[in-house]
Order: structure tokens, then C-alpha cells, then sequence
């Protein structure tokens, strides 16, 4: 299956603490489409939540993941897609850091949690999924980063993704 699309936004970026907030009228990717390609996109969406909450607060994976299905949030999700890419992302954390920080302005430590929580999420997707084309991974981190992340934090994701994408798949861009 390709996952190559973004989320549709047509109004004003929502805090990431609003995603999944319980009322539909409230979900940022209430316009999602009820396809399989829809749900990789929610499940993304909660992977960068969750990781969020990880990176903050130091929650643990199982009870992540217990508090997000308990809450409803993957209802419309992929749910072993999210969970794959939750415990995928957490198992590895600094090998991901590592893939991307030689493209950093600065050091990790300084990285806004968004944004840390988005490189980690696409790096992993780049290295292990090998089955979702590189751009499409890249689109994705950028409109999670232009929903969530500061104003012009998708700038800064996309030229950090796209210069680990060479190294990370190289063969795709070897093809082009």
C-alpha cells in the first residue's frame, strides 16, 4: 500500500495537546478520509502525540498505548501501525537521533519536543519502511509540523528529513 498525502488543514494550526481531544468537531484529522491510507495518516498523528508525551513526561509505552486506546483515539486509526511505530521509534531512540543529528542547527537537546518527536517518527519510518517512498514520509512530517509545530518548523523538518533521506535511502535516490 502507498501513504503518499497529507493531511488536509484548512484552518489554523491546532495545539498538539487538542489532537484527539474527545469531540470530533475538535480533531485535527476529522477530514481524514475512512481509508486504509486515512488511517496510517491518524496513526501518525497519534505516534507524534505520544511520543510527545514520552519525550516530556517518560511515559511508558504500554501505558501510552493503554491510555490511547482506553481514550478512543485510535478508533479510526491504524492501531498496529501505530503501535509498531510507537515501540519502533522508543526501542531505538538514539540510533534514530543519530541518523538525523549531523543534519541539526543544533544539538538534539535543543530541539522543541514537536519537532523531536516528528524527526524521530519520520527517521524511523525512512529507515525501517522501507515501503512507504521517502517522499511521502517526508510530506507527512512536514504537514504534522505545519499543524503542530511551530510556524516555520516544517522548513527545518524538511531540510533535515530530506538530507537523511539520502543517506537512509540512498538506492531511491541512486533510481531517480
Amino acid at each position: 500500500m502507498q501513504d503518499d498525502g497529507p493531511p488536509r488543514k484548512d484552518s489554523a494550526p491546532a495545539p498538539l495537546q487538542t489532537l484527539f481531544a474527545g469531540d470530533a468537531a475538535d480533531d485535527a484529522q476529522d477530514d481524514l478520509p475512512d481509508t486504509p491510507r486515512g488511517s496510517r495518516i491518524r496513526a501518525r498523528m497519534a505516534a507524534v502525540q505520544a511520543l510527545y508525551q514520552w519525550l516530556l513526561a517518560g511515559t511508558e509505552v504500554p501505558a501510552l498505548i493503554d491510555q490511547f486506546v482506553r481514550a478512543g483515539r485510535l478508533v479510526r486509526a491504524d492501531q498496529a501501525f501505530f503501535e509498531s511505530l510507537l515501540r519502533g521509534v522508543t526501542a531505538d531512540r538514539t540510533a534514530l537521533e543519530q541518523a538525523f543529528d549531523p543534519y541539526l542547527s543544533r544539538p538534539v537537546v535543543q530541539l522543541d519536543p514537536v519537532e523531536h518527536a516528528i524527526l524521530l517518527l519520520a527517521t524511523h519510518e525512512l529507515r525501517d519502511h522501507p515501503e512507504i517512498p521517502f517522499a511521502a514520509v517526508i510530506d507527512q512530517a512536514c504537514s504534522m509540523a505545519r499543524i503542530y509545530g511551530a510556524q516555520d518548523g516544517y522548513r527545518f523538518i524538511n531540510g533535515v528529513l530530506d538530507a537523511a533521506a539520502h543517506t537512509l535511502r540512498a538506492a531511491e535516490f541512486d533510481s531517480h
